[in-house]
């Protein structure tokens, strides 16, 4: 795998070397986010890699259909608002991907309270109708007594 990652950068370098120029100093966030980015999805990483090449394409473009050259890359890359523009967005990547879980967990929690609510409501129009014997706090049932809570424990035979 190594060496074929070397294999296609050095022909990249050869063709097009300001595009890597711009790809490699510009995905510097992406490729620390891999490194660092421990569990086996890589979240973190795909979340960076996205915000950050969205940063970088724009940049991209001005080097593929303007002036292709080396010192077009190095101005870009010595142009502190196209850094800010480009580590910004990575920047913004990994805030995405440490602030939008506690938002995701607390309205999952609203939709399960609710939903909880709900199935009172139907466990309530239940026993009005079956009556008070269908249902049971958790914490009366023993498990002992398979029969429920209010009914006397059958005794066992001895085998």
């Amino acid at each position: 795998m190594l060496i074929w990652g070397g294999l296609i950068l050095g022909t990249a370098m050869m063709i097009s070397l300001p595009t890597v120029m711009l790809v490699l100093f510009g995905l510097l966030p992406s490729i620390v986010a891999w490194i660092i980015d421990r569990p086996e999805q890589k979240y973190a990483t795909f979340c960076v890699i996205g915000f950050n090449f969205s940063g970088v394409f724009p940049y991209l473009m001005e080097i593929w259909f303007d002036i292709h050259s080396i010192d077009a890359a190095i101005e870009i890359l010595t142009n502190v608002f196209d850094l800010f523009v480009i580590y910004g967005s990575a920047t913004f990547g990994y805030m995405v991907y440490f602030a939008l879980p506690p938002v995701i967990t607390t309205f999952l929690s609203a939709m399960s309270d609710r939903r909880l609510e709900e199935l009172r409501v139907t466990q309530k129009s239940i026993i009005e109708e079956w009556g008070g014997n269908v249902a049971c706090a958790i914490d009366d049932l023993d498990p002992m007594n398979p029969a429920g809570p209010g009914v006397p424990p059958q005794q066992q035979p001895n085998q």
